[in-house]
C-alpha cells in the first residue's frame, strides 16, 4: 500500500528551484546552503574524471551460459555488484526511440509554468506527485532540485490524480518506458542471481508481483554549486534502481567509496544501475546499497529518470538462506515485511544509510 499523506507534517516554504532561477539567479536561500561538512563541491565540465564503475555488457550475457564470453561477464557482474555496488549497462537493448520520448516529454513537464505543475502536489509523508519528497520539518535543508514521482506498477499503487494530462502523450510514453524498464529489471536480476550460484528465477520467484516507481529529476544550473547539494545522500530502499542521464546532462551523479565521493560520468547510450537494500539484505551483505548524491553545476541543467523496482509490499524479506552461514557468515538482518520498510523509508528524511538500520541485527 502507498504511503498517505501525513497531515500533522509542517515542512514550511519549499520555494521552486526553477522559479528561484528566474526571479533570483544569482541568490540561493539560506534554506538550501549546506553545512561545510555536507557541501557537494563544484563539478566542472571541463575536468576530465577518471571512471571507474564497472560497465557491463548485457549482449555478452545474452550467451549460453558456458560461453567463455558469458562466463567472464557475469564475473564482472559478480565483482561490480560486491565490491561497487553501481555498473553501468551497455548494449541494454532498450529502444532509442523509447528512451528519447521519456526524456522529450520529463522535458516538457518541467518546462511547464509552475501553476500547471502544482495541480499534481507531492503531500508531506508521500513519495507522489511534483515538489520535493522526504522534506519532514520547517528547518530541513532544501535539494537544489525538482523531482516528480509516480508509482507505476501495480497499478493499485499509481494515484490517478497524480498522472498529468499535460504533455498529452505523458501517460503513453511513461507505461511504454515502464514496461520495458520492468523487463530489464527482471533480466538484471536473473543474471544477479546466476552470479551469486542461485538458480535464475530466484528473485523474481521471491517477489511475488513487484513494486516500480519512476521519478524524474531536474536540477537546474546553481549559481553557487559549491553551496548546496542536488540529492542529498542516501542509499535506495529498492531492490534495484535504473538511472537514465539525459544526452546534454552535466556530470551530477556521485557515489561513496572508501570514504570518497566519486562522481559517475555517464558513457553514451548507457544506464546506469544501484544495488538498492533488499538485495543487500537479501545476499546478507554479500552485495550491499551504496550512499550516493547529486551535485548541481553553475551553467548547466540536469534531468534523470530513475527507475525504482523492488518486491511486493506483502513480501517478507530476509537473507537467503544459501548465503547464510552460521559460522563463517551469520544472519546480519533480520525478517521483516517489505511493505513495513518502504513505509520506514518514506517516512524518514534522507540520511544516508541509516534507514537500513531498520533491518540490521545488532551484537
Amino acid at each position: 500500500m502507498a504511503p498517505l499523506p501525513i497531515s500533522s507534517i509542517r515542512v514550511g516554504k519549499i520555494e521552486d528551484v526553477q522559479e528561484l532561477i528566474k526571479s533570483k539567479p544569482n541568490k540561493v536561500p539560506e534554506r538550501f546552503i549546506r553545512d561545510a561538512n555536507e557541501r557537494g563541491g563544484l563539478v566542472s565540465l571541463k575536468t576530465h574524471f577518471h571512471q571507474p564503475i564497472p560497465v557491463i555488457d548485457l549482449s555478452e550475457l545474452s550467451k549460453p551460459h558456458t560461453n567463455d564470453d558469458f562466463v567472464f561477464e557475469i564475473l564482472k557482474l559478480s565483482q561490480a555488484c560486491e565490491d561497487w555496488g553501481f555498473f553501468q549497462v551497455i548494449n541494454h537493448g532498450l529502444e532509442v526511440d523509447v528512451v528519447d520520448d521519456i526524456e522529450k516529454v520529463a522535458k516538457e513537464f518541467f518546462e511547464m509554468p509552475l501553476e500547471e505543475k502544482q495541480k499534481y502536489p507531492l503531500e508531506p509523508g508521500t513519495v507522489q506527485g511534483y515538489g520535493q519528497a522526504f522534506i519532514f520539518s520547517e528547518d530541513q535543508k532544501l535539494d537544489w532540485c525538482n523531482m516528480f514521482a509516480l508509482g507505476v506498477h501495480p497499478p493499485s499503487i499509481r494515484n490517478p490524480k497524480l498522472w498529468p494530462s499535460k504533455p498529452a502523450r505523458f501517460s503513453e510514453s511513461l507505461k511504454g518506458y515502464s514496461k520495458e524498464m520492468r523487463k530489464l529489471c527482471k533480466r538484471l536480476l536473473t543474471y544477479i542471481a546466476i552470479s551469486l550460484g542461485l538458480k535464475k528465477d530466484r528473485f523474481e520467484e521471491m517477489f511475488g508481483e513487484a513494486v516500480q516507481a519512476v521519478r524524474m529529476n531536474y536540477y537546474p544550473p546553481c549559481s553557487s554549486p559549491d553551496l548546496v547539494l542536488g540529492l542529498s545522500p542516501h542509499s535506495d530502499g529498492s531492490a534495484l534502481t535504473v538511472l537514465q542521464q539525459s544526452k546534454d546532462s552535466c556530470v551530477g551523479l556521485q557515489i561513496l567509496k572508501d570514504n570518497t565521493w566519486v562522481p559517475v560520468l555517464p558513457l553514451p547510450n548507457a544506464l546506469v544501475i544501484n544495488i538498492g537494500d533488499t538485495v543487500e539484505v537479501l545476499t546478507n551483505g554479500k552485495y550491499k546499497s551504496v550512499e550516493h548524491r547529486a551535485v548541481t553545476n553553475r551553467e548547466r541543467e540536469r534531468l534523470t529518470i530513475v527507475t525504482f523496482y523492488a518486491p511486493n509490499y506483502e513480501v517478507e524479506i530476509e537473507p537467503m538462506g544459501e548465503l547464510v552461514d552460521d559460522e563463517t557468515n551469520p544472519c546480519k538482518y533480520r525478517s521483516y515485511n517489505h511493505g513495513d520498510y518502504s513505509y520506514h523509508y518514506v517516512s524518514n528524511k534522507l540520511q544516508g544509510k541509516k534507514s537500513l538500520d531498520f533491518a540490521k541485527i545488532l551484537n
